[in-house]
């Protein structure tokens, strides 16, 4: 770009010098900040870090090595420029200065604390190079945006005192990418229509937007064959009728989830067949040995069981469907009832509960069940419990009793 004669080849070793005062500059640093611990390189943080000071360090290299060359040129035809070239280099040289004294001003750590893998005086140190660094070359960047201005208004200068006209300039991206029209062109433009001084001139669509506008009808049609013609994905009104199911669905899976959370105070009576059944099984299954299978209290005809009779209307520990699931959950330990929290969920209790709240009148003394015992219970009246002993603590395991 530049033509420089033999005279100047002594500026090669110039720069080459202050190539070798920055690196100096950090230097020092490091042997400042101490020996390095052995594990320091191989740390990802430190390898990153080391990286980037270095990058930073060749595009300073390459900046000042730029700028000095602009400077040179420029004090071909103007020797005030030799200032800025000097203003440059004293920068760089006050910023190596800094970087080289950073380390002494930084007391030592009384205690070892570290970031990210280094001690602070370390990650400090690097971060506090690397700002100085950015802002060596934000300098430099300036220095050279000032430096070709410069140069390009004395250009235009020169050519105005030869009588020579300066080039018109050029679209720039913005009116290039936009396809705008030079101001030049402007009358070639108007169509003669003028609206209280505006006149309508003949501008073409930005191609972006005529792109744009092209996109959107070939993405209509697309939808319309997708959605109308071989219905393939699903309209509005269908993908409400989707979502309504999905979020029945993840209903129905927290009112399950949630089924196990009732306890005797917030029980209620299970009228759903699935849940009646499902407490049917479990009553048989578990129930029956104590209670006969049809909760007479009868283990077989003519033959007592050992469980009262579930199917009147006399309770020995209330008839409620609280008091029920409370004498499944924690049993009654003084009359021979075992616990069943462990075996049962709280759903599971509920539905037994409430399986047995639907025997009510099925089988009582007249119809073959067991004599009544304990009081006659009477639903929304105060309970009258006739064990004085009875408790809700947990009872250990033995037969089921009422």
């Amino acid at each position: 770009m530049f033509r420089i004669s033999d005279k100047h080849l002594n500026r090669k070793w110039f720069k080459a010098g202050i190539l070798a005062l920055m690196g100096l500059g950090v230097t020092p640093a490091a042997w400042a900040a101490g020996p390095p611990a052995p594990s320091s390189m191989s740390d990802p943080l430190v390898i990153s870090l080391v990286i980037l000071m270095l990058l930073l360090l060749l595009i300073i290299a390459l900046l000042a090595n730029v700028l000095l060359g602009t400077a040179h040129f420029q004090q071909e035809n103007e020797k005030k420029s030799g200032i800025k070239a000097t203003m440059v280099v004293g920068l760089m040289l006050l910023s190596s200065s800094i970087m080289a004294q950073a380390p002494t001003s930084t007391p030592a750590a009384a205690a070892p604390t570290t970031i990210g893998g280094l001690s602070e005086t370390t990650f400090y140190l690097i971060i506090g190079v690397l700002v100085v660094e950015i802002v060596v070359i934000l300098f430099l960047l300036l220095q050279l945006k000032a430096m070709l201005a410069k140069e390009k208004l004395r250009k235009i200068a020169e050519a105005t005192a030869a009588g020579l006209a300066p080039a018109a300039p050029g679209l720039s991206w913005w009116d290039k990418f936009n396809s705008f029209r030079p101001i030049e062109k402007e009358a070639d433009l108007d169509l003669g229509h003028d609206y209280d001084g505006i006149r309508e001139l003949d501008n073409r669509l930005p191609p972006w937007w005529l792109y744009g506008f092209y996109i959107t009808i070939v993405a209509a049609g697309i939808y319309l064959y997708r959605y109308h013609v071989v219905h393939s994905a699903p309209l509005s009104a269908e993908e409400l009728v989707i979502a309504t199911k999905a979020a029945e669905k993840k209903q129905a899976e927290y009112l399950k989830n949630a089924a196990n959370l009732v306890d005797e105070t917030s029980v209620k009576v299970l009228t759903a067949e699935a849940d009646l059944s499902a407490g049917k099984a479990l009553f048989i299954s578990n129930c029956k040995p104590c209670h006969g299978e049809d909760a007479s209290g009868m283990a077989a005809p003519g033959v007592q069981g050992v469980g009262p009779n579930l199917t009147d209307d006399y309770w020995i520990h209330g008839g409620g469907i609280s008091d029920i699931f409370k004498s499944i959950k924690y049993g009654w330990q003084d009359k021979g009832m075992k616990s069943w929290k462990v075996d049962f969920t709280a759903s599971q209790m509920a539905q037994i509960s409430s399986f047995v709240k639907s025997l009510r009148g099925t089988k009582p003394q007249d119809k073959g069940g067991r004599a009544p015992q304990g009081d006659l219970y009477t639903e929304g009246a105060a309970k009258s419990d006739t064990t004085a002993t009875g408790s809700t603590a947990p009872a250990v395991d033995t037969a089921a009793k009422k």
